[in-house]
């Protein structure tokens, strides 16, 4: 089974890596394309086209500036331990073991609005660039246009190395969308993580984003291969709901009431 995550904003340069191994991603010649034009932005230019404040501007600013390649490794990090969002404190990739990491190095692929696709052991240099954003370049108006069907040909790509049944999508819509659903050689799973909240059970966006990546290194740490397998998803308190579930979108709720959880 492969995994497909969003990336975040949130990032730890800070903490020390786990693992040495660092891996060079698949698309960096594209990324530099892109740093190409962020490079020509000002802080105010890229303010407005991320909508992000002047101290934001100016960090990100100064790091296009300075991006280049070959990056050196040591102003890297993986791309795994390197995000520090919702997802990635479900993720809990700082706790996994080497093996876990290499494991996940062949089954785990983050979707990246300047790299693309990254694998979790990839080098990556600190950057903000959501996929959404409406960066025109000479192929089209926003970062969808550029990434056309580069992204999806990198995931069928890897279905096929490691024999995938199916595509396990724990990705935003935002970032999903980089692919062409259409074009992928796997059925595609995309759970659904719903919290009651007022009597009814309903996505919770911060619930979800650490569910979906509690979900990944659960699926990480058993090898989960299969949908049988897959909806016995049961930590954090989430049960499957086999009656609002449908083969393709199953659905996992939890109860902050229940005393059995």
């Amino acid at each position: 089974m492969l995994i497909v995550l969003s990336p975040a904003k949130t990032l730890d340069y800070e903490s020390k890596p786990t693992i040495d191994t660092q891996t060079t991603a698949e698309l960096l010649d594209q990324s530099e394309i892109l740093v190409g034009l962020l490079k020509k932005k000002t802080p105010k230019q890229i303010a407005a086209l991320m909508g992000i404040s002047d101290a934001l501007a100016e960090l990100n600013h100064q790091r296009y500036q300075e991006w280049e390649l070959p990056m050196a490794a040591d102003a890297c990090k993986q791309a795994v331990l390197a995000f520090n969002g919702d997802v990635y404190v479900g993720l809990e990739a700082n706790t996994m073991t080497n093996k876990q990491l290499l494991y996940a190095q062949d089954h785990l692929r983050i979707l990246s609005g300047l790299y693309g696709v990254l694998r979790p052991l990839d080098a990556m240099l600190p950057y903000r660039l959501e996929m959404g954003t409406g960066l025109k370049n000479k192929r089209g108006k926003d970062l969808y246009a550029f990434w056309g069907t580069r992204i999806t040909a990198a995931i069928n790509a890897q279905l096929s190395e490691i024999n995938s049944r199916h595509l396990l999508n724990l990705a935003s819509n935002e970032y999903f969308r980089s692919l062409q659903k259409k074009q992928i050689d796997a059925p595609i799973v995309t759970p659904v993580f719903k919290d009651r909240s007022n009597g009814k059970y309903r996505v919770i966006s911060f619930f979800a984003k650490k569910a979906r990546g509690a979900m990944a290194a659960w699926v990480i740490r058993n090898k989960v291969k299969s949908l049988p397998k897959l909806i016995q998803f049961d930590l954090d308190g989430y049960r499957y709901a086999e009656e609002l579930s449908s083969d393709f979108a199953p659905v996992f709720l939890r109860d902050p009431n229940d005393t059995g959880n």
